[in-house]
Parts: C-alpha cells; structure tokens; sequence
C-alpha cells in the first residue's frame, strides 16, 4: 500500500479491527442515506464544503456519506486523512495542513485538490474498534475549538448508532430468512 504521510497508518489491532468492519457489511450496502445525512448536517453545521462518513477498509477508504465529493466512492488508503483518524481515540485536527510535515508529500495537500484543514472523529465500536470516521475539510485553513470537537463527536456517536442499526437490521433480517426456509 502507498502510504503518503511517513508514519504508520496501521493500528495495532489492524486484523481485528477490519475483521470487526466486515462483519457490519457496510462497505457493500448502497443504501447509505443516514449517514448522507449525517454528512449533509456536518457540511451545514461547520459550514465546509466537504464533509464524509468514511469506513477504513484494509487497502481502501469508502465514503458512505459524502457531501462535496459526490463522485467519489472511495479512495486508496495510504492517501485518504480518515486513515489517520482510526490510529487515535480522540479527534484528528489538522487546522492547516501545509503545517503539518506529516501531510506535505500527500496528494490531495500538495496537489490541485488542496485540502487546507481536515477534522475527524473516529466511529468506535462499543469494544474499542475504530472503523472510520466523520470528518469535515476545507480548501482553507480554520480554526477548531473544543466545542466544535464535542458537536462533531456527537455527529460520530450519531453515526455509530446508525451503523449498529444497520447491523441489527441485517440480523433480523438473516433470522426472518432462516424461519422461512424451515
């Protein structure tokens, strides 16, 4: 994998935590409308043009809400932020990204795109897990203060009740099946 920060992007508990993401089976789902919403609301809030709900996969980054980059499914990982933002408990803040060395030889900083601030808060698991994240970005530099963290770790609390729905839906439905063919 292309890794374009110069630190590691892999957590620990790598294997579990991607065994953990497929068994949502989220990445396949085209039905993603709660968390477009999710994102809708965070690009409104935070007044970014971008904002994703994101799941960090092993070799690529899925946007399952995405506000501001609607052609965009996914990306590969070793280029994607939300691949930071597994690696820690606590908001990723990034207020301009052309400070940050770490970020300097990433495309989507030093190319066109021109990513300027990017936050994050991880989705974890009841266990521990971080699946990925909701993050806002800017093509400018911003300010991010404590109480813009706590809005947007209550968006990606919102997101994590969302995807344990998702998987409570997926199990009754797996049941509903298993009756019937009996």
């Amino acid at each position: 994998m292309n890794n374009t920060f110069g630190v590691s992007i892999i957590p620990d508990n790598e294997v579990e935590r991607v065994k953990k993401l497929h068994d949502y089976q989220i990445l396949q789902s085209e039905d993603n409308g709660p968390f477009k919403h999710i994102a809708a609301l965070a690009a409104h809030v935070f007044k970014v043009p971008i904002a994703l709900v994101s799941f960090v996969d092993s070799e690529r980054v899925f946007f399952k809400g995405n506000v501001g980059m609607e052609d965009v499914t996914d990306v590969e990982r070793g280029i994607s932020l939300c691949s930071l933002s597994v690696m820690r408990q606590q908001a990723t803040v990034f207020k301009d990204a052309l400070k940050e060395p770490c970020l300097l030889k990433n495309p989507l900083v030093a190319g066109e795109f021109g990513l300027r601030f990017y936050a994050a808060v991880p989705l974890t698991t009841h266990d521990g897990y971080n699946l990925g994240s909701v993050c806002i970005v800017d093509k400018e530099p911003r300010e991010f203060g404590i109480d813009d963290q706590i809005t947007l770790e209550y968006m990606a609390k919102l997101a994590m009740d969302e995807l344990e729905l998702w998987k409570c839906k997926l199990y009754s439905e797996s049941r509903l099946q298993d009756s019937s063919a009996q």
